[in-house]
C-alpha cells in the first residue's frame, strides 16, 4: 500500500500521530511518502520517502493522510487534485468537521486505515475563474468548502450583483456573499445563517454576509447552476477567497463559479455517519428536554 502523509503544522500532537503511523504493526506492508516539511519532526522510522507538491503524486498511490484540522484537510486537496486518491483526516485540531478519526482513537483506527478497510464518499468541488485572469496561473482555483467575495479596506457595504444561468437574480447590499458546497455548509455559510446540507446532495447555497436587505435570505440551488458575480462599492478592490486562499480583485470584474468536473474522495472508517457527526460536533439532540 502506497500512502502520502501531510500536515501543515509541526507540533507534538502531529509528531505523535506520525510516529504511531510509521511504527504501527501494519506499517511494514506500506510504502510511506511524507511531505517535505514533516522531515523536521522528531520521528524514528526509515521506511519513508519525501514529496514536495502535487507533481510528486500519481495514480499509484492508495491513500492520502491529512494530520491536523479542517484547514490542513482543505490544503490536502491541492496535492490530490483529480487523482481520485482517497483522503483520510486525522484530527489534531479543534472542531475537525472533515476528519474521520481523532488522535484519541488513532490506535483503534490505524489497523483499518493501513489495511485499506474504509469506505469512500465523493465530495463536490467549486471551480472559480475570472475575466482578465485575476487568479494567478499557479494557483489551484478549486474549493471544497466555499468561495466568498467580501469587502476590502472599507467599513461600507458592497453591492454583489449575482446572476444564475445567465439570469440576473439579485444585488446583495452586504459585507459579501458566500457560495458554498454541501461540505462547506457547516462552515462559514452556517455562521452567516446558511442551512446545513447533506454532503451527498447535488446542491450549492448562496449565503449573503450581513445583508442590509432583510428579505435577502440564503438560497439553495442545483450544483449544475452557472454562477456569475460582480462587485461594486466605494473602494476599487474587493477580496475573493477560495477556501483558505485570498486574492485581491478589481471591482466590476466578473467572477464565474461552477461545479468542478472532478470530485474529491473522502475516506471514512468506523461507520462514519454525517448525522452522527452533526450531533457530536454541533451538539444536536443535547437539549436537556430530550
Amino acid at each position: 500500500m502506497k500512502i502520502a502523509i501531510f500536515s501543515q503544522d509541526i507540533n507534538q500532537d502531529v509528531e505523535n500521530v506520525l510516529q504511531s503511523i510509521l511504527v504501527h504493526e501494519e506499517a511494514s506492508n506500506c510504502n510511506f511518502f511524507i511531505h517535505d516539511n514533516l522531515r523536521q519532526c522528531k520521528i524514528n522510522a526509515n521506511n519513508f520517502s519525501l514529496f514536495e507538491n502535487h507533481e510528486n503524486l500519481n495514480e499509484s498511490f492508495d491513500l492520502f493522510i491529512s494530520i491536523g484540522g479542517d484547514g490542513t484537510f482543505l490544503r490536502s486537496i491541492e496535492f490530490v487534485r483529480n487523482l481520485n486518491l482517497p483522503i483520510i483526516g486525522i484530527n489534531t485540531g479543534r472542531l475537525g468537521f472533515l476528519a474521520t478519526t481523532k488522535k484519541e482513537n488513532l490506535e483503534k483506527s490505524l489497523t483499518k486505515i493501513l489495511k485499506k478497510k474504509f469506505s469512500v464518499e465523493k465530495r463536490s468541488l467549486l471551480k472559480v475563474f475570472t475575466e482578465n485572469n485575476c487568479i494567478p496561473m499557479d494557483s489551484f482555483p478549486y474549493a471544497l468548502n466555499e468561495i466568498s467575495v467580501v469587502r476590502k479596506d472599507t467599513t461600507s457595504m458592497i453591492n454583489v450583483k449575482t446572476s444564475l444561468d445567465g439570469t440576473y437574480v439579485n444585488s446583495y447590499w452586504s459585507d459579501g456573499l458566500i457560495v458554498s458546497t454541501p461540505t462547506g455548509s457547516t462552515g462559514y455559510s452556517l455562521s452567516c445563517g446558511g442551512p446545513v446540507i447533506s454532503p451527498t446532495s447535488n446542491s450549492l447555497v448562496l449565503t449573503p454576509i450581513s445583508p442590509h436587505n432583510l428579505n435577502a435570505r440564503p438560497l439553495v440551488i442545483s450544483d449544475s447552476t452557472k454562477i456569475e458575480i460582480s462587485v461594486s462599492g466605494r473602494e476599487d478592490f474587493h477580496l475573493l477567497s477560495i477556501d483558505a486562499k485570498i486574492f485581491t480583485v478589481k471591482n466590476e470584474t466578473k467572477i464565474y463559479v461552477e461545479k468542478s468536473d472532478f470530485d474529491i474522495q473522502v475516506a471514512n472508517i468506523n461507520n462514519y455517519n454525517f448525522y452522527k457527526t452533526l450531533k457530536d460536533k454541533l451538539l444536536w439532540g443535547k437539549d436537556k428536554r430530550n
